[in-house]
């Protein structure tokens, strides 16, 4: 057997007809009716559909700042399958699917459009095309089926209804109480009721006129020339899923959301309006039982904006020639702050206004959710013979969540420690009380600042700027991003260039701190050794500050706390004599108050306990090193065995590779070289 012959023949193993029997099922009328009292939800409308959709991939409860957050796993684990998972807007998605929720209970949602708010590159598309292709898959399962139905012609042929509408409302008005009494008699417990609700569309009423007169009335007989099949939506093949995107004004015709005249058809039924000579395949046409996405919406002409007004409200389009035609799907769009500004500022849109649901997703505010989103992008898996050093991305994604933050009102808070408090860290004097605050008075945070993509650019160019580099470090990315400024087309005046400029300044430093306590920890790097003195500081610091003594592990007597100590682990962050006490209760109010939310307590979500302890440790054992003999290029053969046990624990440890550790080392040996010990 030949190469090719062999992977076709374990190709044909793996095609599953029954699927495609299940997925390409058809029957009568009548058979669709006993698949509608199995399985009630194939005549769910759209939003119920869409709302169904995301809770079938489950949900997880977070508490964020003392709020319970319902986190969606289909914007997260469904998502990732594609590299399009969101990151740290689990509150512009609750908002969102409470959105869906409530146009599904038909509470009156369903008659707005949905309008996703926010500057460029904050997900909006990502969001639309996330719940275009969820849908697309979710018609393919059991518990996502749907139904639509085809006309037998004269020939023998079908002819399936355009807008694909549900077979029940071929039911005349008069026969649908009584259809729905018996259907929704048969319910579980927590079934929704069934309902029938719109006309047929103009093609499928003049066929129903037609039928009707052929066999004097008998709508029985009728439904046998009916015939129901599964539909699948497909954006691709223009199934009940639309997308329309503005073009040039001088070029824009509403006829493409609302279908057009077949001009070739004219000849054989006579008349343009005549249904069949009719093509029901614009946007709103098309995307009926599903979801249709408006790019960029504020920026189509007013013309399109009257249809859009109509298929809200009262859920019809006005095809040209034709009686209003009813549908059935969600609207979506989204826009940029510029056009939604010129909204509001526009009288004559208050129409527009009143119909939408504004959601604003903004950009993400916190770091490790932004890191995120360029790991997806920048990952050994994807950056292949290119080694990313670490803190590259995490450096690239602080500068762009401080370009976001609004400047803090609060005297002693720095715009760099606001964003350690977003990213989870504990500062002294900041509750949790404190952050919601701080939110609280930043409402419009994240609305503006550098975009991802800018970033996603950047990190791009770093990677090809060196190719005699095997690695790429975060001094690399900041001068990208430094230089790039100069001709960034978002960044409209001076001020804010130079604003920008001064935040790379800020992360630069703090990438000094961060390079230089990761160093000093790889010497030190005994997590243990640090556990103990955490443990043994921790006990001093209850037995002082509860005037107890503390029992000696060696001898087992009870002795005074150990100030000499606990004083040494303090003055490592500037404690002064003067206030350590109340830095002392500080760190014993916050284990009791992790104790009470039943959270064991971890020095490394204190930051300054952490830092002290790491300098602490570092002291104790730097003179078995001398870091600054790097600087001058005299090594012994001692010193050197002793830096490269450092660089393997860089390596081990911290995710360098050597080329990454020599540089990180001969850079931190410059500033201890240079006295720079900023604590």
């Amino acid at each position: 057997m030949s190469w090719a012959k062999s992977i076709l023949s374990e190709l044909r193993t793996q095609v599953d007809l029954d699927d495609y029997r299940k997925l390409h099922w058809e029957g009568t009328f009548e058979d669709y009716l006993d698949i509608v009292i199995q399985h009630p939800e194939v005549t769910r409308t759209a939003y119920q559909r869409l709302y169904d959709m995301i809770l079938s991939h489950g949900t997880e409860e977070v508490y964020e700042n003392k709020e319970k957050i319902i986190r969606y796993k289909f914007f997260t684990e469904y998502a990732s399958k594609f590299g399009d998972a969101i990151y740290g807007l689990d509150r512009p998605l609750m908002q969102l699917v409470n959105a869906f929720k409530s146009a599904a209970q038909g509470y009156g949602t369903e008659r707005r459009v949905l309008l996703l708010h926010g500057p460029v590159g904050s997900s909006k598309s990502t969001i639309a095309r996330l719940l275009k292709r969820g849908l697309e898959e979710y018609s393919r399962t059991d518990g996502g089926m749907l139904f639509s139905y085809a006309w037998k012609m004269d020939d023998g042929s079908y002819v399936k209804a355009p807008m694909h509408q549900e077979p029940l409302l071929l039911v005349p008005h008069e026969l649908r109480p009584k259809l729905l009494e018996r259907i929704n008699s048969q319910l579980k417990p927590g079934q929704r009721e069934v309902q029938i609700k719109g006309d047929l569309n103009p093609y499928c009423r003049q066929m129903m006129r037609e039928r009707l007169a052929r066999y004097n009335g008998d709508w029985h007989r009728v439904m046998e020339d009916i015939k129901v099949y599964r539909l699948i939506l497909s954006e691709q093949d223009r199934v009940g899923i639309g997308t329309f995107q503005p073009k040039d004004e001088k070029n824009q015709d509403s006829t493409e959301l609302t279908g057009d005249i077949n001009y070739r058809k004219i000849a054989e039924y006579g008349t343009d309006s005549d249904a069949r000579a009719f093509n029901f395949d614009g946007e709103l046409n098309i995307a009926n039982r599903g979801l249709v996405e408006f790019i960029e919406v504020l920026k189509l002409d007013v013309a399109f904006l009257y249809d859009l007004l109509g298929a809200s409200q009262e859920h019809k389009i006005k095809p040209k020639k034709f009686a209003q035609t009813d549908i059935d799907e969600v609207i979506i769009g989204h826009t940029n702050e510029p056009e939604y500004k010129r909204l509001q500022n526009n009288e004559f849109m208050e129409a527009l206004r009143d119909r939408t649901v504004k959601i604003d997703i903004p950009y993400v505010t916190r770091l490790r959710d932004e890191i995120k989103i360029y790991e997806k992008d920048f990952n050994p898996e994807k950056v292949r013979g290119k080694h990313i050093a670490p803190h590259t991305i995490e450096i690239a994604a602080m500068w762009a969540v401080l370009t976001r933050l609004t400047p803090p009102k609060h005297a002693s808070l720095t715009l760099l420690q606001k964003l350690k408090l977003y990213n989870g860290k504990t500062l002294p004097g900041f509750t949790e009380d404190n952050i919601i605050e701080l939110k609280r008075e930043a409402a419009n945070e994240g609305m503006t600042g550098i975009s991802p993509r800018y970033i996603q650019d950047k990190i791009s160019n770093a990677l090809v700027a060196h190719p005699d580099e095997d690695n790429i470090n975060p001094f690399m990315v900041l001068k990208e991003l430094e230089e790039g400024l100069r001709h960034h087309s978002l960044i409209t005046s001076e001020e804010q260039y130079r604003y920008y400029r001064e935040l790379l300044a800020v992360v630069r430093e703090e990438y000094e701190d961060i390079v230089k306590n990761e160093v000093q920890r790889a010497i030190a790097a005994d997590e243990d050794a640090l556990q103990r003195l955490c443990a043994n500081y921790i006990d001093n610091v209850k037995a002082y500050t509860q005037r107890e003594k503390v029992r000696n592990r060696y001898t087992g007597n009870y002795e005074e706390p150990d100030e000499r100590l606990m004083r040494s682990v303090e003055e490592k962050i500037d404690i002064p004599e003067s206030r350590k006490d109340d830095f002392r209760r500080e760190i014993m109010n916050y284990i009791g108050a992790l104790a009470i939310d039943g959270k064991k307590f971890d020095y490394k979500t204190n930051e300054r306990l952490q830092k002290a302890l790491e300098l602490k440790l570092f002291e104790d054992q730097k003179d078995t090193i001398k870091l600054t003999s790097l600087v001058s290029n005299v090594v012994d053969k001692a010193t050197q065995e002793k830096i490269d046990v450092v660089k393997s624990r860089l390596i081990r440890n911290y995710g360098y590779n050597e080329a990454s550790a020599t540089d990180v080392l001969n850079f931190v040996a410059s500033i201890f070289a240079r006295g720079h010990t900023k604590k």
